[in-house]
């Protein structure tokens, strides 16, 4: 399908399902899991196949913190290429797939809690198109990007997804792209290819209880669950897209848990679907 001809598609009002589509969260770690075949990047291919074909994506990842709300309202979002001291193979990536401008516009006027800006600059952040290109490889379905508000609680992100859930009844497969722990200033190369520190091995089994427990107003306030949540979130970016998927669960939907690892000892590639 020719760019152009995915743009003409891509237009309008997407039409109601009778199914609802699934949520994700993906623990998305290092830029390379976009072009290594590895078992964190065949997770996301197999849970591609394993849930219905979405009329579009929309990506919540950490690498967007905004002051205020934005949505990318372009025809044709750029690939950003937001990291530096990686091999030339990545920043040679290019995944072109389409925008989707009326469906920003649609979305930003679910949101009634505050102001969602059409934004038509930004693109897809490594959180988003590192994950999608290995779950979507043709790029043929339109993907857009929301911002985090960095001043906001994560109570507000939670309160803020459920506004988005009629997105779900139209096949728009929500996606929080970050990680649970996620301490880098702690990071051990020794162990990268897997392994986590005693208290990141804690913390993760407590943030995983809560969320298959659908206990969810802890994980709200995860300052106060103790030192070891402080540890696995010195600051919220990478934490906060889990709210956006927590935040669009009904209370009878199942929750699975998938790609559980940690790596490099402060950092956890644990992944959650719901639905």
């Amino acid at each position: 399908m020719s760019s152009v001809n995915a743009f003409k598609q891509f237009t309008g009002s997407l039409p109601l399902r009778e199914e609802v589509m699934p949520v994700l969260f993906i623990g998305h770690g290092s830029p390379m899991n976009g072009i290594e075949d590895n078992e964190f990047s065949r997770g996301w291919a197999e849970m591609a196949k394993e849930i219905p074909v979405p009329a579009a994506v929309l990506v919540v990842s950490a690498h967007w913190f905004t002051r205020g709300t934005y949505i990318t309202a372009m025809d044709f979002p750029q690939t950003i290429h937001d990291f530096g001291g990686f091999p030339q193979e990545l920043f040679d990536v290019v995944y072109p797939a389409p925008g989707f401008p009326s469906l920003a516009m649609e979305t930003a006027g679910l949101v009634k809690s505050t102001e969602v800006v059409p934004d038509h600059d930004w693109g897809l952040d490594h959180g988003a198109w590192t994950v999608v290109r290995r779950m979507y490889p043709e790029a043929d379905i339109p993907v857009l990007q929301l911002s985090i508000d960095y001043t906001k609680d994560p109570r507000a992100h939670y309160e803020l997804a459920a506004e988005l859930a009629l997105l779900r009844r139209k096949g728009v497969l929500i996606l929080g792209s970050g990680n649970i722990v996620h301490n880098l200033r702690m990071l051990n190369w020794g162990m990268i290819h897997g392994g986590g520190y005693d208290w990141a091995l804690d913390i993760s089994g407590r943030f995983k209880e809560l969320i298959l427990n659908n206990d969810h107003k802890p994980l709200q306030q995860y300052q106060r669950l103790g030192k070891e949540a402080m540890l696995a979130i010195p600051t919220p970016e990478h934490y906060l897209p889990l709210m956006y998927t927590l935040g669009l669960k009904t209370p009878d939907e199942p929750v699975s848990i998938f790609n559980d690892k940690a790596v490099g000892g402060s950092l956890t590639m644990t992944s959650v679907r719901i639905g």
